[in-house]
């Protein structure tokens, strides 16, 4: 993988140092049987040496971006005894602690053992490190025993020389076009002027909130159908289902998802460790399952959420962070995100010979939390289910997210099983 941040995973790493809202990594399991210690001990040792065994170093050179090196210092594993039912308490007090993309550790694993029996297992990292698909494949690697790979690229000031000349030769040249069509292109002038009324900005609908979260299953085979039968799909149903839940009472306006694009396999994309970009769907509360489909299959087709009037964006990696969250603000936030993580490898059905019941895959965001965005949904599919994790700036309690999300399923004849 490279060895450079990309523009997204700096924009992750501006967070971490304050300039936006935090978000960090986190991956669940509940298992059939008790894990043992030295099985965990062996598994965090496999992540110190895996994809997420690293940390971001500042290049020497200024203009330089900076680079992922090896690290593989690790939090000890922390063991918890829990009541039954209060896992995802338990899971949201691992999402609040600390992590550090910089200095390390950037993840940490725990256990807890609840009362009822089992074995539920928390593996948090800073979203610097890893996506929502870059932690499942992570702890997939882990749990093979597969060898790491090492970051490419070179380090040392001349290394960071080179990446400072070819990084402002990009940035010079795309300007230079930029302006070029601002000149020529009234479309792109009122697209500047735009970007430029409302960075950095609050919208009138930000809230200030600690988030509430909710993680459902619901059965794979019924979810499909359901979705056919309305002339939609897994994902649009995804998309209609948190519509629907994020939507107020009396509210008729459109409300514009946030949908992370996956780039893997794009040239663009190749080796960073964020690799999304990010399109918009308006639902409105009248809108079908099929007409969500329809029109995510357009915001699918239409060009990402990137930079305005056909500006470099990585200018954003050439100017303090102060800067760059001004212009940036928190970049794909709208009234809802809806994350579809996808399949999770198979990789992932046993942990030390006992069998996984359940897998969530979600971003957290600790503390108090300052957005637009009032619900964030993450959906993944493994064995049998589909696994929908919620959190919440917009519901007063947990008990009324989970009461909520159960009520907007049962309308598309789903049944849910809260964690």
């Amino acid at each position: 993988m490279s060895a450079r941040l990309s523009v997204v995973d700096e924009m992750f790493l501006r967070t971490h140092r304050g300039w936006g809202t935090p978000i960090v990594m986190q991956g669940l399991w509940r298992t059939d049987g008790h894990v043992n210690a030295s099985t965990l001990d062996s598994l965090s040792a496999e992540f110190a040496r895996g994809p997420l065994g690293r940390r971001v170093v500042r290049p020497r050179i200024p203009g330089a971006r900076p680079r992922f090196e090896p690290s593989t210092g690790a939090f000890p594993v922390e063991y918890a005894e829990i009541e039954a039912g209060t896992v995802l308490a338990w899971a949201d007090e691992q999402g609040s602690l600390s992590v550090d993309p910089e200095r390390g550790p950037g993840w940490r694993l725990a256990c807890a053992r609840p009362a009822d029996g089992g074995t539920v297992l928390s593996l948090v990292c800073s979203h610097v490190l890893a996506d929502a698909r870059g932690l499942a494949t992570a702890i997939a690697a882990a749990l093979q025993g597969l060898p790491p790979s090492t970051p490419g690229g070179a380090d040392g000031a001349v290394a960071d020389m080179w990446d400072a000349t070819r990084l402002a030769r990009r940035v010079t040249e795309g300007t230079a076009r930029a302006v070029a069509g601002l000149v020529v292109s009234g479309t792109r002038r009122a697209e500047l002027r735009r970007f430029l009324h409302v960075s950095g900005k609050a919208s009138p609908g930000t809230l200030c909130h600690s988030p509430v979260s909710a993680v459902l299953d619901v059965d794979a085979e019924r979810w499909d159908a359901a979705a056919e039968r309305a002339g939609g799909t897994p994902n649009s149903q995804f998309l209609a289902v948190v519509a629907e839940l994020a939507r107020r009472d009396g509210e008729s306006r459109p409300l514009t998802i946030s949908v992370p694009m996956d780039l893997r396999g794009a040239a663009t994309s190749s080796g960073t460790a964020n690799s999304v970009a990010m399109v918009e769907v308006d639902v409105g509360p009248q809108d079908t399952v099929a007409d969500v489909r329809a029109a995510s299959r357009a915001a699918f087709s239409a060009p990402a959420m990137t930079s305005p009037a056909g500006f470099p964006e990585e200018m954003l990696q050439l100017v303090p962070d102060r800067v760059a969250h001004a212009l940036t603000g928190n970049p794909g936030e709208r009234d809802v995100l809806c994350s579809n993580i996808g399949p999770l490898p198979e990789a992932l059905v046993s942990i030390g010979g006992h069998r996984a019941t359940g897998i969530a895959t979600r971003a957290v965001h600790p503390g108090v939390v300052t957005s637009r965005t009032r619900l964030s949904a993450y959906l993944s599919r493994f064995g049998g289910s589909y696994t929908l994790a919620l959190e919440s700036l917009d519901s007063p309690d947990h008990a009324a997210l989970r009461e909520r999300a159960a009520n907007v399923l049962a309308r598309h004849d789903l049944d849910a099983r809260s964690w």
